[in-house]
This record gives structure tokens, C-alpha cells and sequence, in this order.
């Protein structure tokens, strides 16, 4: 059985009145609880990932800023919440649950995490709510534990990946996927293996041809043994920060596509939530929760 990582620290407040939403860490796995999805055992608290799993992504410098408190102005900013120890071991516990997710994929077929997703972050710097970068983290370790050869992350999330794209920009080993909105965050995009820009609006039919065709080619042409997907529901219609023009069952078929794809080639793949930011909580833990419908449905 896959195991699910969550923490009660995931919902440890970002800053006085911020605007993400984390409530959503408490409410998803409730939710999947009370209607059966997943059982109280199905889920594991994770350890602060230790230095040394860090330093297979991450500077010793930025660990150190980050461990000392002695970020500058701008590099708070670039984070967009104030700097605090809490929030370190915050992200810290949210790095090992996708690596022990990853490890527990290996062995079930999949894992998961309630929180992650943080691609926005740099080797050597922090950015758009993100200070370490847990896929990025998840897939040097099984590199470097050879539990892997070719790992593909596919980043659904509305905004590029583009720490993760730039993390592995060298690296033959890790194919890196992003399908974001074109005109959204960041300004600056880095270059993936393979992006898929998105106009403003871009509805159902439109966003899931795409990912249908473009996953498939990937799959066929790179044979990855491993997947990593970032499954944000930023893709929302409702969504305020996203642009796009996805409905409800539009993202729980999205969901469908990369999950089912995973599971008929036998390939391990590890979940993180990503982003999320409708105005109506309960969209977006109901858009949360399909995925891990999803994953119920063929692994459980």
C-alpha cells in the first residue's frame, strides 16, 4: 500500500495574514479519511531531511543563509514571506516527505506527499514561496542511491518549474516537463527539457489534448523509470493567481492521464500538490482530493 507524507507542521503559518491557503494541508487528508479514500494509517509524518540530503541539490552557502537567518533583503523578497526558523524546518520536513515518498514508490508503485511542489527553488537561492526544492532533492537521491537511471518530472503546476528546470539543465539523467501559462509568473523562464506554454483561458479539451500528446511522446522517447508529478491545481478557472480556464473535472482528468500512464508502464511515480489558490477553500481541496481519488483508484 502507498504511504502518504503529512505533517501538522505543513500547516505552520507562512506569515501573519499571507494569502496561502493552509488550510488546505489539514483539510485534504480529513477529507480523504471521512470518505474512505485513504485510512489514518495510509499516512506517515516525515523528519527534517538532514544536511547531507540537502547538499545533493542545494549549496552549502544558501543552507548555511538559511540555517543562520542571514538571508539579505532581496533574497527574502525573491521567498515572498518573512524569514523565520519555523518555516526552515517547515520546508526541511516537506523535502524528506517527497524523498521518503519517492523511496516508498519504489516498492508500492507510488507515494505521495500532502504538501511540496516547490519548484520555484534554486541551487543556490529561494523564490515564489519556495526555499528548498523537494523533487529536485527526491530525484538526486534515488540518482545517487542508483535506484534509478531516467526520472521524469512532469510540472502541471500553472507556473514553470523553473528552479527544477534549471537545477537540471546538465543532467541527461532527469528529463524535466512543464506545461504553465505563458504570460504567468515567473517573468523569467528558465529552459526544460520540454515546456508547453499556455494562453490565458486555455480551456479543457485544449489543456488535456496537449498533455495527452506531449506526455506520450516524452514517454516514448526518453523511457523514464521514474516519474515525479506536480500536480497543482492552480489550473483552475476559479484559480486567482492562474489565468487558465480549467474546470473541476478538467483537472481530475489531467490527474487521470499522468496517473493512468504511470501505472500501465509499470513506472513508479511520486505525487506533491503544488499550488492552489482559489477564492473557495473547498474547490481547491476538492480538486486535491480527486488526485488522490485517482491514485486510490489504481494503486490502493
Amino acid at each position: 500500500m502507498f504511504k502518504v507524507a503529512f505533517s501538522k507542521k505543513y500547516c505552520h503559518p507562512l506569515a501573519p495574514g499571507h494569502r496561502f491557503p493552509m488550510e488546505k494541508y489539514n483539510w485534504v487528508p480529513e477529507q480523504l479519511v471521512y470518505e474512505g479514500t485513504l485510512k489514518e494509517s495510509d499516512f506517515f509524518e516525515p523528519s527534517p531531511s538532514d544536511h547531507e540530503t540537502l547538499l545533493s541539490t542545494h549549496t552549502a552557502e544558501w543552507l548555511q543563509k538559511l540555517a543562520d537567518g542571514t538571508l539579505n533583503a532581496k533574497e527574502i523578497r525573491k521567498i515572498g514571506f518573512p524569514y523565520s526558523p519555523e518555516l526552515v524546518e517547515r520546508e526541511r520536513i516537506i523535502m524528506q516527505g517527497t524523498v521518503d515518498a519517492a523511496f516508498n514508490a519504489l516498492e508500492h508503485g507510488c507515494g505521495a506527499n500532502i504538501a511540496g511542489g516547490t519548484h520555484h527553488a534554486y541551487a543556490d537561492s529561494g523564490e515564489g514561496f519556495c526555499l528548498l526544492n523537494d523533487m529536485a532533492i527526491a530525484a538526486n537521491m534515488l540518482l545517487q542511491h542508483k535506484k534509478t537511471k531516467k526520472i521524469l518530472i512532469v510540472d502541471l503546476d500553472v507556473h514553470q518549474g523553473n528552479g527544477t528546470s534549471k537545477i537540471f539543465e546538465n543532467n541527461p539523467s532527469v528529463f524535466t516537463f512543464s506545461m504553465h501559462g505563458k504570460n504567468n509568473y515567473p517573468l523569467h523562464k528558465e529552459i526544460s527539457d520540454l515546456d508547453v506554454e499556455l494562453d490565458d483561458g486555455t480551456d479543457d479539451k485544449t489543456y488535456l489534448d496537449l498533455l495527452e500528446r506531449h506526455l506520450k511522446i516524452t514517454l516514448d522517447s526518453f523511457q523514464p523509470d521514474f516519474i515525479f508529478y506536480l500536480c497543482g491545481v492552480d489550473v483552475l478557472q476559479s484559480d486567482k493567481l492562474g489565468r487558465l480556464g480549467l474546470s473541476i473535472e478538467g483537472c481530475r482528468q489531467r490527474d487521470n492521464i499522468v496517473i493512468e500512464e504511470a501505472y500501465k508502464s509499470q513506472t513508479p511515480i511520486t505525487i506533491a500538490l503544488g499550488g492552489g489558490y482559489s477564492e473557495d477553500l473547498s474547490v481547491i481541496c476538492e480538486a486535491h482530493a480527486n488526485t488522490f481519488r485517482m491514485l486510490s483508484h489504481y494503486y490502493y
